[in-house]
């Protein structure tokens, strides 16, 4: 599987990860034809992960099996092969010793859940967050929320995760994990399809309303914001990265498969605004 150079360190020529720095990966990824053909296609991101020095790659929203309640039809949940898909994945991440964060459909005893596992370098399971605000329409037909939200850690850096329209709509759940001290919230997502007129060649990042909440959403925490789009035809939202400030750092084009690698200043996410909430100031009911 071949990545974009333009938004890839070169194995050959990636410098070491400097102290108080943070090396990402966002795969921006197409589906598997089924689990285990995205299993590999995980797998593969792995191995280039590990080339690169990266810490932790993100993927996008139930990259396993794809997102249900659009308008392809999918077959039903299975979970035993979701199952040995995590296991498969947690030996990945324990030979290349890369973490992961992988979107992955999950069957519980309240009914299917929208998951995205954290698995990091030794093949454990650290946890999962699960969509807990869930898109009106096919998704809410499909999807049940849990009502917890967790934090994370990967190599001492404390993290959040928001699963797509929670981080659009909801900008309380990423300030949930700013206050707590994250230094960056990952943003699994699944925003276009695969049907219908292609993204015009040369349209301008930013433009969507998707973006531009991407920007809100580190500028108003003051820490950095990684989102992570399926690759399709008709993307409404890059696979892409902001700083503390607001400014865009790269971005995967649409349609396009990539591996976008990116040393994070950690020094820079201060969480200086995210600080700043006071709660007790709200009028309670």
């Amino acid at each position: 599987m071949s990545f974009i150079a333009s938004v890839a360190i070169s194995a050959e020529s990636a410098p070491k990860p400097q102290a108080g720095s943070l090396r990402i990966g966002l795969a921006a990824l197409k589906l598997g034809k089924d689990i285990p053909a995205g299993v590999e296609k995980i797998k593969t991101v792995l191995a280039d992960a590990a080339q690169k020095q990266v810490d932790i790659v993100c993927f996008s929203e139930t990259y396993l099996p794809g997102l249900r309640g659009g308008s392809a039809p999918m077959p039903l949940p299975d979970q035993p092969v979701l199952e040995r898909a995590l296991s498969d994945l947690q030996a990945a991440c324990r030979q290349y010793r890369v973490s992961a964060i992988v979107g992955m459909e999950w069957v519980t005893p309240r009914g299917l859940q929208n998951r995205a596992f954290v698995i990091d370098a030794s093949g454990e399971v650290l946890g999962h967050q699960t969509k807990e605000q869930i898109t009106p329409g096919g998704e809410e037909r499909n999807y049940v929320p849990e009502g917890t939200r967790r934090m994370f850690q990967v190599k001492g850096v404390p993290f959040g995760v928001v699963v797509c329209h929670e981080g659009w709509r909801f900008p309380e759940t990423v300030r949930w994990a700013a206050v707590r001290g994250a230094k960056i919230v990952f943003q699994p997502q699944v925003t276009g399809s695969d049907t219908g007129t292609a993204v015009p060649a040369g349209r301008e990042w930013g433009k969507s309303y998707y973006e531009m909440a991407m920007i809100l959403r580190a500028k108003e925490n003051s820490i950095y914001f990684a989102s992570v789009n399926e690759a399709m035809r008709r993307q409404n939202s890059a696979t892409s990265l902001i700083d503390p400030d607001g400014n865009l750092l790269q971005w995967v084009p649409y349609g396009e498969e990539g591996l976008l690698v990116a040393d994070l200043d950690l020094n820079k996410a201060t969480g200086f605004y995210a600080k700043r909430y006071r709660p007790e100031f709200y009028p309670k009911d």
